[in-house]
């Protein structure tokens, strides 16, 4: 009964320990970089060409799968992805968010250069 109890003990703090270290790192990919799949993508139209927009990274498709492209300048977005920063730049106000600078048009975003 002692073994059950030691072996019991031990594997709770291992399992306690465990599930207290583990840490969700993102890592967001280079341009370039194709992907196979994107969660819950959107489909934003800009100059005639399909931009998939998912977690602050904008996509094209290459065939069936997609390619990790910048955000072109004019592209409109309706929210702004997590972690962007407001950024005040020559008097105006921005949202930046991984190098890619936002402007707040009415109720969308939009990329802009700077």
């Amino acid at each position: 009964m002692r073994i059950f109890l030691v072996i019991t003990a031990f594997l709770g703090i291992v399992i306690t320990t465990q599930a207290q270290t583990r840490t969700l790192v993102r890592v967001y990919p280079n341009h370039g970089t194709i992907v196979r799949t994107i969660t819950n993508p959107r489909v934003i139209v800009h100059k005639k060409t399909n931009y998939y927009y998912a977690d602050g990274v904008c996509y094209k498709i290459k065939g069936r799968k997609y390619v990790v492209t910048a955000a072109p300048r004019g592209i409109k977005v309706k929210t702004l992805p997590r972690g962007s920063k407001v950024v005040y730049r020559n008097g105006r106000r921005l949202h930046q968010y991984r190098g890619v600078w936002y402007k707040k048009r009415g109720r969308h975003y939009v990329v802009v250069n700077i």
